[in-house]
């Protein structure tokens, strides 16, 4: 499985080495024929609006889009769950999501970057084991559709959401050194619904 970050701006680094980590030899996508050679991709956290932006000058931005309604697996983190989000509170003028997930996000939802905090939490994927989530100026899921599993959420709010193929956390992961999100995206999200198109 080849496994793509979209590498516009953003954790993309952090990203990389975490999926280096769980044994993917991951690619760095820029350009749509680096998007058409992976099965599978990341969006980082970062500024949603600025990598919607870079993926529209890069000739990105549908090309994404077609992958996603096609069946892509994607996972997004902070901004990435932004990204995949088929509506926005508190949207910029004009900001433009991928979309895919049946959510609608608050962006900065716990607060701005002055607010940044981390949590033990529980996330569901059958361990008992708490997962140490980073959240800076991230987002919480307000609707859910009813195809959406939430795995995780604080004070009542979802920050962890999936769908078949579509998988987003409000924390960023890359940053912990721990790769159990990574590793629950591939084994539980992309490996199965790339199984399913084969």
């Amino acid at each position: 499985m080849k496994v793509g970050v979209l590498a516009l701006q953003g954790d993309v680094r952090e990203h990389m080495a975490a999926l280096t980590a769980c044994g993917i030899n991951p690619v760095e996508v820029r350009r749509p024929s680096e998007l058409a050679s992976v099965d599978a991709l990341i969006l980082p956290g970062g500024e949603s609006t600025t990598i919607a932006q870079l993926s529209e000058i890069f000739g990105l931005f549908q090309p994404i889009r077609d992958r996603i309604s096609a069946g892509m697996p994607v996972y997004g983190s902070c901004a990435g769950m932004i990204l995949l989000a088929d509506s926005i509170l508190d949207a910029k003028d004009g900001q433009k999501t991928f979309g895919g997930l049946d959510i609608t996000v608050r962006r900065n939802a716990f607060g701005r970057q002055v607010d940044s905090f981390e949590n033990d939490i529980v996330f569901k994927d059958g361990s008992d084991d708490l997962v140490h989530a980073v959240f800076i100026r991230a987002p919480w899921v307000e609707r859910i559709g009813s195809e959406i599993q939430v795995l995780a959420a604080v004070d009542s709010h979802p920050v962890a959401v999936r769908s078949e193929s579509l998988f987003a956390t409000s924390f960023h992961p890359e940053l912990t050194g721990d790769h159990r999100i990574h590793r629950y995206f591939i084994d539980e999200v992309a490996r199965p619904a790339l199984e399913k198109v084969k």
